[in-house]
């Protein structure tokens, strides 16, 4: 059945067109999916649940768009198993709505639980999929640059997994990411003076110096994780993957996601920028990496050297050999023009994508890669 289930996610082109049931189904399983999360989180909030975000699922607006979106799911599933001829879209799709329903549905009752201060963030996961999948995943359809690629292309599970540990681990890896910062803020009393003259400026300029100032710490740590072999390690699993779509974006070992958000919210802490900026440039971030992994077409040639553009950020994930160690920048190529990194040919796209060295499949494998990769290479050696 889980076989059947994938071959019908990964359909051909020629089997998905409208009026064969895929759309719906799949949007039917993405609605499911996402109403089975939310009423997971409305359960059990102390372990499911951020606290961010617990105003807004106590808004009077926030169970009946959990309903509506039930309801949907519902409707989707059953059209696509009514058009199609391969029901495992659609069948999955009414199997995950009705164990939502199954849990309280929109009128779910919260349950005792017990609160050890942790919790994994199913709801933060949910918004930033359907957020960054309704965005992005329309305009690689109508706008790729790789036309061939599908939406479910190779390696799209494992991504997806990355994904879900990134945000249900949100709690951990913020933790983990600020403890420095908190350290430092502790023993640096010195500083309060210019923390109050930032915090005082107008929020917007705060947000565009928070961006440049972000930019030129992250080109410094990019780069880092390129030159450091002990450090690629880390940064060559972002790096083996075979497609760029908004999704590829995730595929990141938790080990550089912990220093790359402690790299951002350095800065930003120690010189007292406001809170709400921090939150915006977070949110930005999240956007913004999709985008520049995105399967867009578009060649920017101009844009590209004033912002970071899919294209920009396509050619640092290159396999040409013009493309290594190229291009580190988030935001602003100008760090890349200033510090000798900058490539960026009109109208050129990279031929294809990923790194040389053999980096293994699946998640446990990549999470264990950097610590076992000089092992492995002395093995090949020893072999050849």
């Amino acid at each position: 059945m889980l076989q059947q289930f994938i071959d019908d996610l990964e359909a051909p082109v020629s089997a998905r067109r409208f009026g064969s049931g895929w759309f719906a189904g799949f949007f039917g399983l993405l609605l499911a999916c996402a109403g089975f999360g939310l009423v997971v989180a409305l359960r059990y909030p102390d372990w499911f649940s951020m606290p961010e975000l617990a105003s807004a699922e106590k808004t009077s607006w926030f169970r009946p768009v959990v309903h509506f979106v039930l309801l949907a799911s519902y409707a989707l599933a059953l059209l696509s198993l009514l058009l199609r001829r391969r029901k495992a879209i659609g069948f999955t799709a009414l199997v995950i709505g009705m164990a939502a329903a199954l849990l309280g549905g929109a009128n779910v009752s919260p349950r005792e639980t017990h609160d050890w201060g942790i919790f994994f963030g199913v709801d933060f996961f949910v918004v930033n999929l359907i957020a960054a999948g309704l965005i992005f995943a329309p305009i690689e359809r109508f706008w790729p640059h790789n036309r061939d690629q599908r939406l479910f292309r190779t390696e799209w599970r494992e991504d997806l997994f990355y994904y879900l540990i990134s945000s249900m681990l949100v709690q951990v890896f913020t933790y983990l990411a600020l403890a420095p910062s908190s350290i430092i803020n502790a023993n640096t009393g010195s500083l309060a003076g210019i923390r109050a003259a930032i915090g005082g400026q107008p929020w917007l300029l705060q947000f565009v110096e928070a961006m440049i100032l972000t930019d030129l710490a992250q080109y410094w740590f990019h780069r880092a994780f390129h030159r450091v072999p002990f450090l690629w390690g880390f940064h060559a699993v972002h790096h083996s993957a075979k497609a760029m779509d908004w999704l590829a974006g995730a595929r990141m070992h938790f080990v550089e996601i912990i220093l790359l958000r402690g790299v951002t919210s350095l800065p930003l802490l120690t010189f007292g920028f406001l809170p709400s900026v921090m939150q915006a440039y977070v949110a930005l971030v999240y956007v913004y990496s999709g985008l520049v992994h995105a399967n867009l077409k578009g060649d920017f040639d101009r844009f590209g050297h004033v912002m970071v553009t899919p294209r920009f950020h396509h050619w640092h994930h290159g396999i040409e050999k013009e493309a290594i160690d190229v291009n580190f920048a988030i935001h602003f190529p100008l760090w890349d023009k200033l510090f000798g990194t900058f490539y960026f040919p009109k109208g050129k796209w990279p031929s294809g994508y990923g790194v040389p060295e053999k980096v293994p499949n699946g998640y446990w494998k990549q999470l264990a890669y950097p610590f076992v990769r000089r092992q492995k290479a002395a093995e090949a050696a020893k072999g050849e």
